[in-house]
């Protein structure tokens, strides 16, 4: 397939996934990358990781403090305005009313022209990888409150009545850990800094040593369809 960089970009992005970590190893360079040209990015977690342990007697509130403190350093080397935690439960993340009614609210008040998620229909990957239910549940939830709730006046009503958030709708969106990429962004100038925040996340680094060589070695591979050194590949939905 001959393919080129994407040149393109959103004004204002608003990045969903479901745990601290999932867009720093997911998206960090092209958020970098955008925001370094000037895009205002903003992001939310939809739980602040507190399964996300070896040892089950781990105290869960401290892990989460722990994995929110870390999610917000990493946020600050990539350039997002804010992060937003959800505080659903690691691990039970359902893509309920009230998940898509908070992800609404925040759609609403940011007001986005692209929402970055995961492709959430990869149930498991070509290479056999099963994918995360709260990575499912998250991505789901996410295109769910894009179209048509976020632009939709009867979906909550009381946004409107109660809190003045009219409806908005978002443009673009696009979808990362996908099966099916159809843009390519080329990272190469900004791999450094999806490092130096994965590189925050120490409490999920189990080996830290192996760190860089396996990001370069993922963004080298998707970087040799568009002929550079490091890319993130998305599929994009462009909704108008």
């Amino acid at each position: 397939m001959d393919v080129t960089a994407h040149q393109d970009r959103p004004q204002r992005v608003l990045v969903i996934v479901a745990h601290p970590d999932d867009a720093d190893f997911g998206v960090a360079g092209t958020m970098s990358k955008w925001i370094r040209a000037g895009t205002v990015a903003r992001m939310v977690c939809c739980t602040s990781g507190d399964a996300g342990a070896d040892d089950a007697r781990t105290d869960p509130l401290a892990l989460a403090r722990t994995r929110e403190a870390e999610q917000r350093a990493a946020a600050a080397v990539v350039g997002y305005e804010s992060v937003d935690f959800l505080h659903r439960p690691d691990g039970a993340l359902d893509n309920d009313l009230a998940l898509r009614e908070h992800l609404v609210r925040i759609i609403r008040e940011f007001k986005p022209d692209g929402v970055v998620c995961m492709d959430p229909t990869v149930v498991i990957h070509e290479g056999g990888f099963i994918q995360h239910v709260d990575h499912r549940n998250a991505a789901q939830a996410a295109v769910d409150a894009v179209y048509p709730a976020a632009r939709n006046a009867m979906a909550f009503p009381h946004l409107v009545i109660d809190e003045g958030l009219e409806p908005h709708n978002v443009d673009l969106v696009y979808l990362f850990f996908t099966d099916h990429p159809d843009i390519w962004v080329d990272v190469s100038d900004t791999i450094e800094t999806k490092i130096d925040a994965l590189r925050a996340h120490v409490s999920q680094l189990r080996k830290p040593d192996e760190l860089e060589k396996m990001i370069r070695g993922w963004a080298n591979d998707d970087g040799k369809q568009i002929g550079t050194e490091a890319a993130e590949t998305f599929r994009l939905l462009k909704l108008g």
